[in-house]
Order: C-alpha cells, then structure tokens, then sequence
C-alpha cells in the first residue's frame, strides 16, 4: 500500500458512518500512511490470534476475565511503562511487533477482538488515559488495556479522575467518566497522541501526516486542518499552510477569524 492508497482507504472510512467505521482497517492504514515501506500481516494475525484466543476462553471465563487474559495473557500486550514516549507505542503495526503501546493503540486490538467474538465493548475517553468499557451482567465495567486489561474500579477512576483536573461533582459521575466513545473518536485520539508528541519534538513532517489522517477520518471537523497549517508553517511550507488555513475557514466560519490572522501573517512572511 502506497501513502496515496492509505489516503484513499482513510477518505473511504472518514465518509463511513460510525456504525460502519473500519477500525482496525483504518488503524493499520493509518500506521501504513506513516510508513508504507511495511507489511501488515502481522497486525492482522494478531487481531486473528486474538479473537481464537477470546473465543476459547469464554466457554469457561467472565467476558471481562476472558478479555483481560487472551489479550494480555495469550498474546502479551501491554502497556510500554519504560519507553513510554517512543512513536512505535501509536503505531499499529509497530504495536503487533512490539506487545507494548499505548492505551488508546492496545485498545484498538481489544475493540477488534471483543467485537467478533460478540462482546459489547467501547471506547472511553477518559481524561490522561484512554479506558474500554465492557457491559457484563452485572452492569458496565471499565477495564485498562495498558495494564493488562484489569478492572478499575470506581473509587479508582474518581482519583484519577481528579488527578487528571475535573472537579470532584464531575469526578464522582460514574455515567459521565465511563461514556462511550465512536470508533472514529477511538483512531482520531490515536492520531492526536502522535500528533501532540510529533509538534513537541519538532519533527513537523509526522506532525502534518497525523493531522492530515484526523483531517481525512473526520471531514467535516475544521481543527485537523489548523493543525496542518502549524506542521507546516514548522516545515516553512507557507503556501501549503496558507491552503490548510482556507480548508479550515471553509469548514467552521467560528474558525474564520482565528484562520484569517494566520493567514495574514503569514503572506507577510511570503511577501
């Protein structure tokens, strides 16, 4: 798969419902957007592994147990404590390599699995840290991909919750911090995460394709193409920037005002 054919598949995916959303597709596409020079086999068999894995187990255990311990436990994912901060723990295809990754990238396996094998689980977007939440019989749980996808429990969540900035009548509301989120929500944060790191780190190139995919997996949203504008005014491709500033006026008139000064500052810069 060439870049180009990675952003005809994102395209395809961001005019998607979100019932019909391709998540892992759209991941590994993703991943391949960044890097066509791989193969994606791997990712694929390891969402395959996952759901023989899964099916086995829940003939004896809890769906949450069952979850937890095919992901984790039979094909070893889990949360990169050490090098946290290291691009390979976003990307799909490095993550089927590696067995560690980010929250919200190991969570996209465990959406994949859970799914085919007729679970209901959903992404949170919880405040620092991406969670999943599983409906069992005894109501919704959450669980965390990054540590082994073990419960949290509510007291848990409160406290980080807290820990993360909410104030405590909004840290308390169970139904608010365990909410679901789409599938396009889920690889939107993925692409944010590589996004916000690529920008801190100056490497404006990565920081422009994440952009560009948030932009193509949610096309009516303006705020991808502003981030576009910033990677490449990092990149001092002015003109280009200039464009992804018209994009985002076009989209949003409420961005209209905050584009227009941009863009007149930077056909200074090109005069």
């Amino acid at each position: 798969m060439t870049r180009e054919d990675a952003e005809i598949l994102l395209t395809e995916a961001g005019q998607a419902s979100d019932g019909d959303f391709p998540l892992l597709d759209a991941a590994i596409a993703c991943a391949l957007h960044e890097d066509p020079s791989r193969d994606p086999q791997a990712a694929r068999d390891l969402a395959a592994a996952g759901v023989d894995r899964l099916s086995a187990r829940l003939k004896t255990e809890s769906a949450e147990e069952a979850l937890a311990e095919a992901m984790a436990g039979d094909l070893g994912l889990n949360g990169d404590l050490f090098t946290y901060e290291h691009p390979d723990n976003a990307d799909l295809l490095a993550v089927a390599e590696r067995r560690r990754g980010l929250p919200v990238a190991l969570g996209v396996y465990y959406l994949h699995v859970a799914r085919r094998c007729g679970l209901t689980v959903q992404g949170v977007d919880f405040p620092g840290h991406f969670l999943l939440r599983i409906e069992t019989e005894e109501g919704p749980l959450a669980l965390d991909p990054f540590s082994e996808g073990r419960v949290v429990m509510p007291s848990e969540l409160t406290r980080r919750a807290l820990h993360a900035g909410l104030t405590p009548d909004v840290a308390d509301r169970l139904d608010r911090l365990m909410a679901p989120v789409s599938n396009r929500a889920v690889l939107i944060r993925l692409q944010n995460n590589i996004f916000a790191r690529a920008q801190s780190a100056r490497a404006y190139a990565r920081a422009e394709r994440a952009a560009l995919r948030r932009a193509l997996l949610d096309p009516k949203d303006h705020r991808p193409w502003l981030d576009v504008a910033a990677a490449r005014e990092g990149q001092g491709a002015l003109a280009g920037a200039l464009e992804a500033l018209a994009r985002a006026s076009a989209l949003d008139g409420g961005a209209a005002l905050a584009a227009r000064a941009q863009r007149e500052r930077m056909r200074l810069r090109l005069n």
